[in-house]
Parts: C-alpha cells; structure tokens; sequence
C-alpha cells in the first residue's frame, strides 16, 4: 500500500524557491508537487520540474481543487495578502520568512490560518541542518553544563541588483537584519531558550540601497546567557564562514559552514571540563582539545517540507516554527530595529 502524500502548490516559484525548496521538496517521501505559480516564469519551472500545472497568479493557484497545501516564496510583502487567500481557501501553509513585514500583519494572518482551520508554518529551515540537531540534543543533555555565550554569524556580498525585493524596506521589510539576523534569532532561540532582550546596531556601509547592509545584535535570553548575532550583506562570500560558537560553564560547541542554506560544514566540541580551577598563567596560545563531531546530511529544505507534510497527515498542528514562534520572531525584529533608532 502506497504511503499517502500532500499535494504542494508553490505560490512564488523562483528565487529560493527553484534554487532550493522545489528540489528538497520532490525528495520528500510525503509530499507531491502538483502546482507552481510566478509572475514570469511559471512555465519553464514547470517544465525544469516535471510539473503538470502552471499559474501566473495566485488566486489561480488557490483555486485548484487538487493544491492541500501551499509554499509561499513571494516577496515579503505579499506575504500577509496570500497567507489569508490561502487560508480562505482552505489550503494549509508553509511560509518563507519573514512571516509579514510587520507584528500587526502577522496577528492578522495567524488568526486567519486559525479561523479557517488551516496549519501555519514558517520557513526557519536551519533547525533541520544535521548539525544543528546534533547541537540542541548535546545541549539539552547537558554536555555544556550551564550557557554562558552564544554567537552567530551570516554574512554574503549582495550588490544592488535590479528588481531585488530584499533592498528596499517596503517590499522586504529591512535588510541584513530581518532576511539574515531572523534566521540566528530563531536557531539562538532554539538552543537556548526565549530571548529576554535584544538591542541591534544597523548600517549603511557599502551597498547602495536603502535597506541597511550591516547588522550586529545584542541577546540576553531568559536564562541569563548572553549571544551575540552578525549578519552583513556587504561582506565578501569567501570572507565569511559563517561560523556557530556556543559556550557554556563545561565545555563548547563550534561550527562553520553549517549556518547557511546546505546540509555540509563542520562540527567540533570539548565537553567535561567541570570546574577546572585558575589558570592565573592565562597563556591563550595552548593547543584545544576540541574533537570532531559527526552530524547526519540532512538537506534543510527536504526535512522541512517532509515535517509539514507529516504534520499535515497527521492532523497536528507544527511544534517547531509554528504561528507562534512566527510572532516571537516577529515582535523580536520589531524590537531590533527600535532599539537601533533609539541609540541614534
């Protein structure tokens, strides 16, 4: 007997979508792509996929008997306007992040996904990584004792580049801080519990656009560890590698290349060092003992959709990414970017 599988439409074809989602999506074992639409090239990325059905509108898309549920990758702020067609349609919902451009958008699409009895998840897709679960399972069995300090860094070269929705405020919500700082809010969160407080610094160092290119953030979580979180959009590729670090009172935790849209990197850590007394010497340039630490190759983007669907089939709502973390994120960024104009 076959395994049942969600219908999927894809509402916002391109971009991260066609680079990434549809891909991880067609390896899921649960879910069915039955439907893409986009404004300009629905027909090709139908055809590039295999795709039977292709739309240039979402309404289209919404109306299509056989879609369960949808992905959306549009830009940021469209996202409210067909987060609420999607639920009136009775279609359940993936949704790329940002959630909205704003709280009080989100409020607004959250309750619509719960009047219309519809699933809302949101598309923080780096707790799927191998290594980040390897990570949240080594922390929550206490490997690192107490959290002392987090930090987190994403950074790329993003030029101006004609029609990019992510370089203006109005269409993507900021910059560096909301499409890359959010994503590190989240997998912080996720290790470490709800963040108490945030402060942000944003930029205009290098890119000429108006939304900001640089953007470095303060956290305090409930717990009373602290983290920093660095994400630039004017920081070359090659130069970032994007590195995880995380400590606590018995040992550490550090990666690189794992923060990012792959499945690869590295993982290393030192573990029970316990109270190992003053080294008053303090010499800094002694050789760690930190080991390597294997991880599964999980594709981000494949576990994500895989979740959902089982989510879906199994008539329970998401417990990782749901409406409500959606919020926290939201009203976190929100925070963020009022604290910057504050310290102006």
């Amino acid at each position: 007997m076959k395994k049942r599988k969600v219908n999927f439409g894809i509402i916002g074809a391109g971009g991260i979508a066609r680079r990434k989602t549809i891909p991880g999506l067609l390896r899921a074992k649960n879910c069915r792509l039955v439907a893409v639409m986009d404004l300009q090239h629905a027909d090709q990325i139908a055809a590039e996929f295999g795709v039977r059905k292709s739309y240039d509108s979402d309404a289209a898309l919404l109306a299509d008997p056989e879609v369960e549920a949808v992905y959306i990758a549009s830009p940021a702020n469209c996202h409210a306007r067909q987060i609420k067609l999607a639920a009136a349609a009775g279609k359940h919902v993936l949704c790329e992040k940002p959630l909205t451009l704003t709280l009080a958008e989100g409020r607004a699409a959250v309750a619509a996904c719960r009047r219309h009895r519809v699933f809302l998840q949101e598309g923080y897709m780096m707790k799927f990584h191998g290594a980040h679960q390897r990570i949240k399972t080594l922390i929550d069995a206490g490997k690192l004792g107490t959290l002392v300090y987090l930090r987190a860094q994403l950074s790329c070269w993003y030029p101006p580049l004609p029609g990019a929705w992510r370089q203006h405020p109005k269409t993507g919500g900021g910059g560096a801080l909301i499409d890359m700082a959010t994503h590190l809010y989240d997998l912080l969160a996720y290790f470490a519990g709800p963040i108490k407080r945030i402060v942000a610094f944003t930029g205009h160092l290098v890119q000429r656009y108006p939304s900001e290119d640089a953007s470095t953030t303060l956290i305090e979580f409930q717990s009373g560890a602290h983290a920093t979180v660095d994400c630039f959009f004017c920081i070359p590729d090659a130069a970032s590698r994007t590195r995880l670090e995380i400590y606590g009172s018995q040992g550490a935790l550090l990666s690189e290349g794992t923060i990012g849209q792959g499945q690869g990197g590295a993982l290393e850590g030192i573990f029970g060092l316990g109270d190992a007394g003053y080294d008053a010497v303090q010499n800094k340039n002694v050789a760690r003992q930190f080991k390597p630490l294997k991880f599964p190759a999980i594709n981000p983007y494949t576990a994500e959709c895989a979740y959902f669907a089982d989510c879906i089939l199994r008539h329970q709502a998401p417990a990782l990414n749901d409406a409500a973390n959606a919020l926290r994120i939201l009203k976190l960024t929100e925070q963020a970017y009022a604290s910057n104009r504050r310290c102006r």
